[in-house]
């Protein structure tokens, strides 16, 4: 019952406080055995990427829709449905009680007749469960996205990479880990996971990155602890090696929290250099420095500073400088699904604000420097579009070609990384440099 219990406190969370769903299971998670903890995580995550067609399905058993119910009663439903239509190892008899049980402990004893009804009805129907539409406009039921963003999917990628981009989002990818080679080799980060009992293997063609399954916490493990390794998605890790980084090099990641991108810079670099990680606020700082340290890196410091505030004293100063902007995520999708119910009011604005960082980071490079451009998302307004005005403005730019590993291969001076293709986070990456 635990695990349900934890699994309607962080919806309702994300519901009423606008939390992040990873941030509240985080918190939620440390007191739960490890069983529990993953029924919870797979209850929260699956709630959330399959709201929409859960509503879908419960809507002929209720008699009013359920966002009209009070809350938390419309997750209670959810929560019991989704076991029932998707959990296989769990008896629908145990989904309907547990699903009762919360309605009663949530304070909504009067409706746990109607949670008990609805899903005993679902239960005895889901064999004939009214079919999805199979209509361009019904890709948004079937698959748990908004309709703006399907729509918008289908005019980028037509409707089978949209479907296929969709279905994608809603996976469930295994952690993506890169050595510390700095300290490590491959083999024996590998044999020290295998030791902790770890199943890890080989990237298939990212070399020194390790696809971790059955993890649990991660900062619990030995290896981790001990800097051999960090966390970051494929797709980060390649936005630096399009930077072709040399040992001794001087580099600026105006938005580094958590510090992923820093630390691939300082490995690269066989952690002789500098590297200036930058951003507003001093816990996300704290992570930074505490990362390094972790990992031995001494080439990194950490600095507060607004990327959008111009610093005299770095103007022209670095061989590299990195601005991975702030963006709407909707690259990460498959890891935090609750992205898409954000509100897409926000999307209008962030191009003004991921130029006018790209426009006070530009004036850090030294002439021949490069300056690299990424952000986690896949629309081209906030990524070829905003790269374009700036080389409009900026002659002195242009892009460069580079060469990433595996699928990607050579690129003309800019490439989006989708999901669904590349099996990485989708991701946008811009290599312009400086020519005077």
């Amino acid at each position: 019952m635990s695990a349900r219990k934890e699994a309607l406190s962080v919806l309702t969370a994300c519901r009423t406080r606008g939390a992040w769903a990873d941030a509240a299971l985080s918190a939620r998670l440390k007191g739960l055995p490890p069983a529990d903890a993953a029924l919870c995580s797979r209850i929260v995550y699956g709630v959330i990427q399959n709201e929409t067609l859960l509503d879908f399905y419960l809507a002929p058993f209720c008699s009013q829709k359920l966002n009209h119910l009070q809350p938390p009663l419309a997750d209670i439903l959810r929560i019991g449905a989704y076991q029932i239509l998707f959990l296989d190892r769990v008896p629908d008899s145990a989904a309907v009680h547990t699903s009762v049980e919360l309605a009663k402990g949530a304070g909504r004893g009067q409706a746990a007749g109607l949670v008990n009804a609805v899903l005993r009805r679902l239960c005895r129907e889901k064999g004939a469960l009214p079919a999805v539409p199979d209509r361009d406009e019904a890709l948004s039921i079937r698959y748990s996205h908004p309709k703006w963003l399907v729509k918008r999917l289908l005019a980028l990628l037509g409707r089978e990479g949209a479907e296929a981009f969709l279905a994608n989002s809603n996976s469930q990818p295994p952690a993506a880990a890169q050595v510390n080679t700095c300290r490590f080799s491959t083999e024996e980060t590998l044999r020290a996971l295998a030791d902790e009992g770890v199943p890890a293997e080989r990237h298939p063609w990212l070399p020194d990155c390790l696809l971790l399954r059955g993890t649990g916490d991660l900062e619990r493990l030995r290896a981790f602890r001990g800097g051999m390794l960090y966390i970051q998605d494929p797709a980060a890790r390649l936005t630096v090696l399009a930077a072709d980084l040399q040992p001794g090099s001087r580099v600026l990641d105006v938005c580094a929290a958590p510090g992923g991108k820093s630390f691939a810079a300082a490995i690269a670099m066989g952690d002789r250099g500098e590297i200036v990680s930058c951003d507003l606020h001093e816990n996300k700082l704290k992570r930074i420095r505490e990362g390094a340290a972790r990992l031995g890196l001494t080439s990194i410091r950490a600095e507060a500073a607004d990327g959008r505030a111009f610093r005299e004293e770095w103007r022209e100063g670095f061989d590299l400088v990195l601005v991975d902007a702030p963006c709407s995520g909707l690259g990460i999708l498959r890891k935090k699904p609750d992205i898409r119910w954000k509100k897409a009011d926000g999307l209008f604005t962030l191009p003004v604000v991921q130029s006018a960082i790209l426009e006070n980071a530009a004036r850090y490079v030294r002439p021949g420097g490069t300056l690299l451009y990424s952000t986690c998302t896949i629309l081209p307004e906030e990524n070829g579009e905003v790269t374009e005005a700036f080389l409009g403005f900026h002659p002195e730019f242009s892009r460069e070609r580079f060469t990433l590993p595996g699928p990607v291969g050579p690129v003309e001076g800019q490439v989006t990384l989708w999901p669904h293709l590349h099996d990485t986070d989708g991701f946008y990456i811009c290599r312009m440099t400086r020519r005077v």
